[in-house]
């Protein structure tokens, strides 16, 4: 079999991911994940690290309420955007919009509404994982004994330092 060919009915996990995550955004916040995908192109390199689309407040159709199939409203897209840089894109409302209306390929966007606050999750420092002693450094010190590149030996000396370490914590 050919490794390069896909199996079966196999999918990307970002398909999967999409398929279920894309109905719960439509219906929370109204937007989906290729306009969440896409942010960073359709922002600019400007915005695109401080700055994320949050939800699309749709208007209500009077025709919609009567049960009439009446025609497309556009809706009130809000934007969180960092501190001082919302000033900056609110002076761009106008390119960003007609950004958005080019990306979903119709008026899809009439308005733009700024919030303040922080896009980026402030980061986690990860620990390293303790090294190994003992009968499991010398077993890692084994396995790697035979690899031939300096950097592939550390980097799975790396792994196993982690791994081995990992099942040490859950045995006790």
């Amino acid at each position: 079999m050919n490794s390069r060919s896909p199996r079966k009915g196999a999918q990307q996990i970002s398909e999967v991911a999409n398929d279920l995550i894309d109905p719960v955004l439509a219906k929370r916040a109204g937007i989906n994940t290729m306009l969440l995908g896409s942010w960073d192109e359709i922002a600019g390199s400007a915005f695109a690290e401080c700055s994320r689309p949050e939800k699309i407040a749709w208007p209500r159709r009077v025709s919609e309420m009567a049960g009439e199939d009446g025609g497309h409203q556009p809706g009130t897209l809000t934007i969180a955007c960092e501190g001082s840089r919302a000033l900056f894109l609110s002076h761009q409302q106008g390119e960003l919009i007609q950004r958005i209306n080019g990306f979903f390929g119709f008026p899809a966007i009439r308005q733009v509404r700024i919030v303040q606050k922080p896009v980026t999750p402030p980061a986690r420092r990860r620990r390293g994982p303790r090294p190994l002693t003992g009968e499991a450094a010398r077993h890692l010190d084994d396995l790697v004994e035979g690899i031939e590149g300096d950097a592939l030996k550390a980097a799975l000396k790396r792994l196993g330092t982690a791994v081995l370490g990992r099942k040490g914590e859950r045995r006790r």
